[in-house]
């Protein structure tokens, strides 16, 4: 049990790191919410299977001291495979396709239109229990034959395994010269864009893992050949946007859609189990901290859009050392650069990556790299542009309320430079406007040296006492002082 579910957990990871970077991939559309909330339970089939595995192995005569190797039950194991297993598989597949049965069982399989490794699986309890009485039709037989090896079942259900994972890769990774060497292997095993005909067109490409039966009652697709081709001739997706993110915890690395998909389905949140991966968990902080570099994690697509998030092989905790500092700017810096020969024309700089102390809101790399052709953004960028953006046409006044910020700063002066009066409110923090502005904060010169900041009063004071419009009057003065002084 153990063995099965790291082998697909190895699936899942290269099926996900794959589709991201958008090489070889099939159908070209992006995963619904709902395939993902209907496939984080996939290991229950491999519960349900050592559950009987482990029934069998305790009643089944001999099936508790088998030997290492029987060549003739290795052999008689194959042969019921393609055989049986193959012909009875065929055929109930087309019965599952009827509408009765297709309705009430086999929809809940052909909900999931881009497949992942997982989607094999994703089965009613029903149809669980038919293939499972397939695939036992060669371990049985073998059993009571008294044939039975470890290698034998073991090496079978690996096989199952195997193929099942690798037809449900919305990726391509059969090459091309296996079937020039062996040309009768494309009647005996399948390829992933093979069988995503099957999910795509629905009355196609019902084979199990060999085809030949396909060929034989003539359900075979004839795109399929066409699909294969290109799919092995598409190159890796160039994103027009890149957001770069990093780590948090050292947990988080299964949070990510790369690692365990039952967690990364749902929102963050540390688990008690996660504490006996310990031992793995630290092996991968060392590996990162030794051999480190920006990895693809998930692609998007918003209308003709494309969207890819990278990550930096960094922890939080990792971005509060200073001597860390020069090895998270270089691996930002590679990523910008990477970004660039890709073709990206905006990179958003997420969660710490943006840090004042770090890079300056990403001000380094600008300065560094001045005939830099991709735009750098972050959080407070992204929202100042909501916020231009959301302002009318014709607006000749804005407001602003409340205590001024890093978005403050750079919404007013944005609007300065339009030309539209900004109002402050209250009068003390609009003045601040004026003053020197601190470490980090925008200038009107980082906007343009032309720029004419027109300043507009809100007479709130009108409200005040005596003594606090007397107070706020001269703080006023003294800002507007200042700054006259200064320029």
């Amino acid at each position: 049990m153990l063995w099965r579910m790291f082998h697909n957990q190895i699936w899942i990871s290269l099926s996900r790191y794959r589709t991201a970077t958008g090489s070889n991939r099939i159908v070209d559309k992006g995963l619904e919410f709902d395939q993902v909330d209907r496939e984080r339970n996939w290991d229950d089939q491999i519960l349900f299977n050592a559950i009987l595995f482990y029934l069998g192995n305790k009643y089944v005569p001999g099936s508790s001291h088998l030997p290492l190797w029987r060549t003739d039950g290795v052999i008689l194991t194959i042969l019921l495979h393609a055989g049986p297993v193959e012909f009875l598989y065929y055929w109930l597949h087309r019965a599952l396709h009827h509408h009765f049965l297709y309705s009430r069982y086999h929809s809940h399989h052909h909900s999931s239109i881009v497949t992942e490794p997982i989607t094999s699986v994703i089965h009613p309890f029903a149809e669980h229990i038919a293939y499972f009485a397939l695939f036992a039709i060669p371990l049985s037989t073998i059993a009571l034959s008294g044939t039975a090896s470890i290698a034998a079942i073991a090496g079978y259900i690996t096989y199952v395994d195997l193929m099942n994972n690798m037809g449900h890769c919305n990726f391509e990774l059969i090459p091309n010269w296996l079937f020039s060497v062996f040309p009768p292997l494309k009647y005996l095993m399948y390829t992933p864009s093979y069988h995503s005909l099957h999910h795509t067109q629905f009355r196609t490409n019902y084979a199990l893992f060999m085809p030949f039966y396909d060929y034989i009652y003539g359900t075979m697709d004839k795109s399929s050949d066409t699909l294969y081709e290109n799919s092995l001739e598409r190159k890796e997706e160039s994103p027009d946007v890149v957001h770069l993110t990093h780590l948090t915890t050292p947990e988080s690395i299964y949070h990510l859609r790369l690692g365990f998909a039952s967690l990364a389905s749902k929102p963050y949140s540390s688990t008690w189990y996660l504490c006996l991966l310990w031992p793995l968990t630290f092996w991968f902080m060392i590996l990162t901290c030794f051999y480190g570099r920006t990895f693809v994690v998930e692609r998007s697509r918003f209308d003709k859009i494309r969207l890819q998030t990278w990550a930096i092989p960094k922890y939080k905790i990792q971005y509060h050392l200073k001597w860390q500092k020069e090895s998270i700017n270089n691996l930002i810096q590679e990523a910008i650069l990477e970004a660039k020969e890709k073709g990206a024309r905006v990179l958003s700089l997420g969660l710490l990556n943006q840090v004042e102390e770090l890079n300056r809101y990403g001000e380094l790399y600008v300065h560094k790299h001045p005939q830099l052709k991709v735009k750098l953004v972050d959080g407070s960028s992204l929202a100042v542009a909501v916020v231009l953006n959301s302002i009318p046409k014709g607006t000749t006044q804005v407001l602003l309320r409340g205590n001024l910020s890093k978005v403050a700063y750079a919404v007013a002066f944005a609007l300065c430079q339009k030309g539209i009066q900004v109002v402050g409110h209250p009068f003390a923090c609009y003045c601040s406007l004026l003053g020197s502005p601190k470490k980090g904060q925008v200038t009107p010169s980082a906007y343009n040296a032309n720029c004419q900041l027109r300043l507009t009063f809100c007479p709130f004071f009108i409200c005040l006492t005596p003594l606090e419009a007397l107070t706020l009057i001269m703080h006023c003065f003294l800002t507007v002082s200042h700054f006259l002084i200064s320029s």
